[in-house]
């Protein structure tokens, strides 16, 4: 019999604590930006509240509208994992909610994404937790299966593999890969040190200085009357 959507891995290689805390506190713009501006998650996944979201991937996949495995994947997640589940993008019924974020956050689990969509949106928006998700729906879910754990999933039309490091804030999600992680972060730093000096020039001298504009519309053959 073959184990396609019935599989679960208990086992994956987590990075380093400090590998996945070097992300913690660059915005995830300057991050897309060091990866060629190809990183992020489509934005149809949002930020579900404000809590800002720094972890180790845990991934989930399930049939549409149904979210079995994501009560297995509860019980197995360890602290600092967040769980990512492929919904396959259906937004009819919802995958999770109040009671089951809830139990994520006892258990040290730093945030749930999922595409799919949530209920009880107003109390998970007032939660310190945080929840991305494609969209909202009071429908509950089917608890019949099949699907997977800790396999490489789909999110927003971005490959997940068990380990990654994710990383999100009010712009959206990067999908990171471990084993750049950190020259990744370092270039990340050095952009967000260069642009809190262009902010500071901005606030103390009114100057923002951009000499490759005029050198673009130059190459461009721009004319000018």
């Amino acid at each position: 019999m073959s184990d396609v959507g019935c599989l679960i891995v208990n086992n994956f290689e987590r990075p380093e604590p400090d590998l996945v805390n070097a992300f913690k506190g660059i915005p995830v713009a300057n991050i897309d930006d060091c990866m060629g501006r190809m990183g992020a998650v489509d934005s149809i996944i949002r930020p579900m509240n404000k809590s800002p979201l720094l972890g180790v991937a845990f991934t989930v996949k399930v049939p549409e509208g149904d979210n079995l495995m994501f009560h297995k994947a509860m019980d197995m997640a360890k602290p600092g994992d967040i769980i990512m589940i492929d919904a396959a993008g259906y937004t009819q019924r919802a995958i999770l909610g109040e009671l089951m974020i809830s139990y994520c956050k006892s258990r040290g689990i730093t945030g749930v994404v999922v595409d799919g969509s949530i209920r009880d949106a107003e109390a998970l928006e007032a939660m310190d937790f945080p929840i991305y998700a494609k969209g909202v729906s009071p429908n509950g879910p089917y608890k019949n299966g099949p699907g997977e754990i800790n396999v490489p999933i789909s999110i927003g039309g971005k490959v997940v593999s068990p380990g990654d490091i994710v990383v999100g804030d009010q712009d959206g999600i990067v999908i990171i890969d471990p084993d750049g992680a950190k020259e990744l972060a370092l270039e990340t730093r050095k952009v967000t040190e260069k642009e809190d000096l262009i902010m500071n020039k901005i606030l103390t001298e009114g100057v923002y200085e951009r000499p490759w504009v005029d050198k673009k519309l130059d190459e461009l053959g721009f004319v000018y009357k």
